[in-house]
């Protein structure tokens, strides 16, 4: 099975996390953390900080690594890098994405979570990243 090495963004703001509706693809429709592959010659962190420019027109920080998730989809293995991030310039566009929300704890599941990201959900509980409402 081929692997999918990629990096998220799970993008902090005022105790609430920025959570990305897939427009296009296999599983459009369902939410993810925005991010996407590493390419050639990149570290996972400029990976990270070009696909978020690209996919919704900020420049980010990226702050540190959350997890690590290996999720097997059906014609694929995903590795993904996760990272606690936030926004340095700018107000998220989307431009690949057909929705976002940021989500608190009291939201955080109340979208349809893709697979691999239901993985970082959990991991974001358990770091206490999420405000209390």
């Amino acid at each position: 099975m081929k692997t999918v090495n990629v990096v998220a963004a799970i993008i902090c703001h005022e105790g609430a996390v920025l959570a990305t509706q897939r427009g296009y693809g296999d599983y459009a429709g369902g939410w993810e953390f925005p991010g996407g592959k590493i390419e050639a010659g990149e570290t996972p962190e400029e990976a990270l900080a070009r696909e978020i420019a690209e996919e919704l027109d900020v420049v980010i920080g990226v702050d540190s690594l959350l997890t690590v998730v290996d999720c097997d989809y059906d014609s694929f293995h995903l590795h993904m890098l996760c990272y606690l991030a936030h926004i340095e310039e700018g107000r998220p566009h989307l431009i690949e994405h057909s929705a976002a929300r940021w989500l608190d704890s009291k939201t955080i599941d109340s979208v349809e979570w893709l697979p691999a990201d239901v993985q970082v959900v959990q991991a974001i509980k358990d770091a206490g990243v999420l405000s209390v409402s």
